[in-house]
């Protein structure tokens, strides 16, 4: 699966385990959200793109725990005009 941030920055995708470029554990996905390692919302998938939308926010999931992966080289993509703001991640 190819995901994207809504300002077009990469993730990488291994399982259901989203990393950011350098590999750091962004987030697990459930449905079509993603919660950081504390069961907190980090975003919504939509198209590809993983947006934060505050009428989202308020969901959680369960804790869990995942090694970082190695960095990667991954190609940015345009950002898109799309509901939400661009979602935290470690880089």
């Amino acid at each position: 699966m190819s995901l994207y941030t809504k300002d077009g920055r990469p993730l990488l995708v291994k399982d259901d385990i989203v990393y950011s470029q350098s590999g750091q554990v962004v987030g697990k996905i459930s449905g079509e959200r993603v919660f950081g390692t504390h069961g907190s919302y980090i975003g919504t998938i939509d198209n590809g793109r993983l947006v934060f939308r505050k009428s989202d926010s308020g969901e959680s999931s369960a804790v869990f725990s995942a090694e970082n992966h190695a960095p990667v080289e991954l190609a940015d993509a345009a950002p898109v005009a799309i509901a939400g703001d661009e979602p935290w991640t470690p880089d």
